[in-house]
């Protein structure tokens, strides 16, 4: 066989057939843009919510470090600083045990020194100024700034009063710069920073005691980073143990650590449940693009068939043919693929927000969205790929098809052998005529009833999950009275003990507002109750630092009778009498999200004796006064009854009487309490009020804030669900006017025989509005039966493996877009023919010659 090199012959017959196809070429950019869209907005939304979230996550975390080791001093630093694991580590420090300064009551602040790794892996950057020098130079947050009266500028001299190892100081500094307090910390705790001369210069009074009285002045804290987030906890052991010192808890060379919570990658790419949903997502983004792309393909092949016909009878090969379809698919690739890259991070971006914003970030936290050549990359390689295969299938059919059956191919007359004849008494009746053509390529019809119905489907879906959501069940998790009120950061997850309290001024003033009914104080704070070690339970106690009798940290709570009686009994017996003679205690076991206990969790059995050690508030921390008390069940530890933002190797319950009688300083964590239906709106408009202007460090939660959160999670569900159904509702939309111009176009001869013997243009266009209705009839039934089986096989199971949403089975929203179908039915075929009517009968009659 001669080989000729005919390869530029190939490319001019390839751009001139792209040239000639206007109306396709335009409608497969269009399909191609939208489809590459959708790619980069599920890519975008993908990456940008995890990178979102981990940054957000890291700075309510504290920082960026993969691993930290706790409370060491100079010796243990630096003999574990050079290990060959290490890539970056920083030496943080605590350089008093509190600031004492009276604004400071309400947000405490902490004084540390961070050399520059420390600054980086903390995010302290500076808006003004530069970092401390000089022993008296410092530099801090705004917030702390503006609470102690300091204007924003360079040199401004600051007053801190300071506690070191019991004692406290007052010492003069400059401020040397400051930075934005961060609005995504999840601790409402301001920031001093000192410099390395300060260290140096009080080197004697920040010696590290805190295995023998746990005072936080001179601890040391490293923040280490790795090369990569694998396997963090393990190279954080191998650091501790290969430097000589030891994880066991009792051993005198043991070093605390722990890792980062807010490295999300191992939990992302090993969860099953995220990898099918996204699976799931790029794969019925691939289906709806496939449907689009490979029907104008393949409809455009069907109308050039017979100029493929005539190449075959030039000599042009099989192969040539699928490179010139080929060819034209990568060039519309190129011109659609780029807009749809730009379109989908635009999209993305702007849906990212909504989705983190009622579910894992705080409002006021900053989403930044960085363009990752990986969202462009991955979504171009979908696109492309999906493009490719969806050109294959026609490119076969052009370049399989002989030039006999190329000349005499008629649309849908594909199937070899005889076709049997029909015969009817009923005449040519438009309908029977519109629902005959249909039929002739069932396949198209097919994949346009498909492509149509995806994006109903979607959208039904959407609806389904969003209307699932139990606002029942997600208010009675975060709330079980009418109001909760508390200090800002009790809501935070920080409440420690005196520094965060909420005010009698606050409970006095709500207890005195019209409508109020009942109410109850939660006692409790940090640091103040320890037990006796128990080794029968595995992962308690693991992030709890024992005390130099080697007694782990509890958490009691003392509860007065409204939050009291609204504890949840597991087992044993809710006797508030005996509860009430001081000589029984419950012990909380975590519930979760059902509201199923976490049994195995829980460190003492009913009727078992438990001894509570308690602090005298003495300068020696180890000195305790001991209670006996006997369990007399367990009840479930919920968000409404806890929240002391501390380590703890469990939780016990006590009437309010009883917790009073143990601590010398009683505090009231939070305050619960119930108002009449009336007064509702009342009470949130004087809560409001009173903790922007009069206690402005106060907050509250409500019912209607609940609600409002639950509100917001549905608007995000059919914001995304709805932005997403639109754009595949459009691409369907495009098929089906792609169907019917193809069909207009390429059945112009028959339609001027039909007119030749006797069909009038009215009639003409009836049948062509009936094809489009029976395309509307058969979406409608493709879509509903498609979205009852979506309801039941995707959103009831997922609806189950929500704690807050009960399934609700949904079809009303596939009946509110008939209408719009319809319409679409009745006037895209009359537009499109109205549109390509320009030629006569006799003009398109010698179009086949």
């Amino acid at each position: 066989m001669i080989k000729l090199k005919n390869s530029k012959a190939v490319r001019n017959l390839s751009d001139k057939s792209f040239k000639a196809n206007k109306v396709r070429n335009i409608i497969a950019i269009i399909a191609i843009s939208l489809t590459t869209l959708l790619f980069t907005s599920l890519f975008t939304m993908g990456l940008g919510a995890m990178d979102s979230l981990q940054q957000a996550t890291m700075r309510q975390a504290g920082g960026a470090g993969q691993g930290y080791l706790k409370y060491i001093n100079d010796e243990e630093f630096n003999h574990i600083k050079d290990h060959p694991l290490i890539k970056e580590i920083a030496y943080s420090r605590v350089l008093s045990g509190k600031v004492t300064n009276e604004q400071l009551l309400k947000r405490r602040a902490e004084f540390w020194y961070y050399d520059d790794v420390g600054l980086k892996l903390r995010f302290i950057e500076l808006e003004k100024g530069h970092k401390p020098v000089a022993e008296n130079e410092v530099i801090a947050d705004s917030n702390t700034l503006q609470l102690l009266g300091i204007p924003l500028k360079e040199g401004a001299s600051l007053t801190l009063k300071l506690e070191v190892h019991g004692k406290m100081v007052q010492r003069e500094f400059i401020l040397s710069g400051w930075w934005k307090s961060d609005p995504a910390a999840m601790a409402n705790v301001g920031q001093i920073i000192a410099s390395k001369a300060y260290v140096d210069a009080h080197a004697e009074e920040l010696g590290n005691t805190y295995k023998q009285d746990h005072d936080m002045t001179g601890v040391i804290t490293a923040d280490i980073m790795f090369d990569n987030s694998s396997n963090m906890r393990e190279n954080l052991n191998k650091v501790i143990t290969e430097s000589g010192y030891s994880l066991d808890k009792n051993a005198p060379n043991y070093i605390n650590s722990n890792v980062n919570w807010a490295y999300l990658s191992n939990t992302f790419s090993s969860n099953p449940g995220t990898i099918f949903a996204l699976a799931s997502g790029l794969l019925l983004i691939m289906l709806t693009g496939y449907l689009i792309i490979y029907n104008i393909f393949q409809i455009s092949v069907v109308r050039d068939i017979r100029f493929y016909g005539l190449l075959k009878t030039v000599g042009t090969t099989s192969r040539q043919i699928s490179r010139i379809i080929r060819r034209q698919a990568l060039f519309l690739s190129l011109i659609g693929v780029p807009i749809g890259l730009l379109g989908g991070f635009g999209v993305g971006k702007s849906l990212i927000p909504l989705l983190l914003m009622n579910t894992f970030m705080r409002a006021n936290a900053e989403v930044t969205v960085s363009p990752s050549p990986w969202i462009f990359i991955g979504s171009a390689l979908f696109a492309v790929v999906t493009v490719m295969i969806s050109a294959y299938k026609p490119s076969r059919i052009a370049a399989t098809v002989s030039p006999i059956e190329a000349v005499r191919y008629v649309d849908g007359a594909t199937k070899k052998g005889k076709k049997k004849l029909k015969k009817s008494t009923n005449g040519a009746k438009m309908p029977l005529m519109a629902r005959v053509n249909l039929g002739r390529n069932k396949k198209r019809t097919t994949l346009v009833l498909l492509s149509l119905s995806l994006g109903l489907v979607l959208l039904n879906t959407t609806f389904t999950l969003s209307q699932s959501l139990d606002m029942n069940k997600f208010v009675s998790k975060s709330l079980d009275t009418d109001f909760l009120i508390a200090h800002a950061d009790y809501f935070q997850e920080h409440f420690t003990g005196p520094d965060n309290a909420t005010t009698e001024s606050y409970i006095q003033d709500v207890q005195a507002q019209p409508g109020f009914e009942e109410g109850g104080r939660l006692y409790s704070g940090s640091n103040l109750f320890a037990i006796e070690h128990k080794e029968n339970k595995e992962g308690k106690g693991e992030n709890v630092t024992p005390d130099a009798r080697g007694n782990l940290s509890a958490i009691v709570y003392g509860l007065e009778d409204l939050p009291l009686h609204r504890l949840k009994l597991i087992d044993g017996e809710l006797d508030y009498g005996k509860l009430a003679s001081g000589k029984y205690i419950l012990e909380g076991v975590w519930l979760d999200d059902y509201d199923n206990p976490y049994m195995k969790n829980s460190i003492y059995k009913v009727d078992e004796k438990v001894t509570l050690h308690n602090y005298v508030d003495t300068a020696n921390a180890q000195e305790y006064t001991s209670h006996e008390f006997t369990v007399l069940g367990h009840v479930g530890v919920k968000p409404t009854n806890s929240g002391v933002g501390a380590a703890s190797y469990t939780d016990f319950y006590l009437p309010a009487d009883i917790y009073k009688t143990l601590v010398k300083k009683p505090v009231v964590m939070s305050y619960a309490f119930n108002v009449s239906d009336s007064k509702e709106k009342t009470m949130e408009s004087f809560l409001k009020n009173y903790t922007e202007a009069k206690e402005p460090v106060m907050d509250y939660r409500s019912k209607s804030t609940v609600i409002a959160e639950f509100s917001g999670m549905q608007k995000t569900i059919l914001m995304i669900g709805g932005t997403l159904s639109i754009i595949i509702g459009v691409i369907g939309i495009l098929n089906f006017a792609n169907a019917l111009l193809t069909s207009i176009l390429t059945r112009h001869q028959e339609f001027a025989i039909l007119q030749s013997i006797g069909m009038t243009n009215k009639q003409l266009k009836t049948m062509l509005v009936y094809e489009g209705m029976y395309y509307v009839l058969g979406t409608s039934i493709c879509s509903i039966l498609l979205g009852s089986l979506f309801s039941v096989l995707i959103a009831r199971p997922l609806s189950t493996q929500i704690w807050f949403m009960s399934y609700k089975f949904i079809i009303w929203p596939l009946f509110l877009v008939l209408p719009v179908l319809l319409a679409l039915g009745i006037c895209l075929p009359l537009a499109i023919y109205s549109l390509s009517d320009r030629k006569t009968i006799v003009e398109r009659l010698r179009t086949a010659e």
